[in-house]
């Protein structure tokens, strides 16, 4: 990855967070080819360099900013579409891989924060669940095409499963969210993100069920 976005997941961005050294340097090549396994379709490198871009302009409202910044790099490094328990494994790996790198109070909020990812759920006040998840969520509030090639993406990483296993596992996510006491918790951005994201999932909704009740046959790349 090139660019600005190539920078934010390049190796001077990481040793920011903890230092230079060849473990350092072995842990970013680690999670680098993490990131970038094939089967990844949305939760790669592309959507790693986004959640940092947000995570570090929304820092302002976060309590530790160098901890949410590690928990994104953490947060789906371990990404199986086939297993359910990607968040808690993914902050197994956070534990590992950071051991040695920073201290145990900071390896601490990192998993904290990358289990949090699995409902995106934070409790009022934890200002830092809160920039990562709102930054974990912005695609939701997309402009509409935007949304579909992330729907759509989505739909290739589950390419094992049936149309009819994935539509209600998808509808079961989405009603989940759409269920939130509140989507997104920064004053700074729920209110312009909060009405988009739920005008696309509502959307998305309605489309799932619409194809459920027509039957099986197959749904158009664009939509997932």
């Amino acid at each position: 990855m090139t660019g600005p976005a190539g920078s934010l997941v390049g190796f001077d961005a990481w040793a920011e967070l903890v230092g230079d050294s060849p473990v350092s340097r072995t842990e970013w090549a680690a999670l680098v080819a993490a990131w970038s396994e094939p089967h990844r379709r949305y939760h790669d490198l592309a959507h790693l360099a986004a959640v940092l871009g947000l995570v570090g302009q929304l820092s302002d409202a976060a309590a530790d900013p160098a901890a949410v910044r590690l928990a994104a790099w953490y947060h789906d490094a371990v990404y199986d579409p086939t297993r359910s328990d990607n968040e808690q494994v993914s902050a197994q790996r956070a534990r590992a891989g950071l051991r040695g790198l920073v201290p145990d109070d900071r390896i601490h909020a990192v998993e904290r924060l990358v289990l949090l990812t699995a409902g995106h759920d934070p409790e009022p006040g934890d200002a830092d669940g809160a920039v990562l998840c709102d930054a974990d969520l912005a695609v939701l509030a997309s402009p509409p095409d935007a949304y579909a090639s992330y729907a759509s993406a989505v739909r290739a990483e589950y390419g094992h499963l049936s149309d009819e296993v994935f539509t209600a596992g998808r509808t079961a996510v989405l009603e989940q969210l759409l269920a939130l006491p509140a989507l997104y918790r920064l004053p700074a951005v729920a209110a312009e993100w909060t009405p988009r994201a739920q005008a696309n999932m509502t959307a998305e909704v309605a489309l799932l069920r619409s194809r459920a009740a027509s039957g099986p046959a197959s749904p158009p790349p664009a939509t997932g």
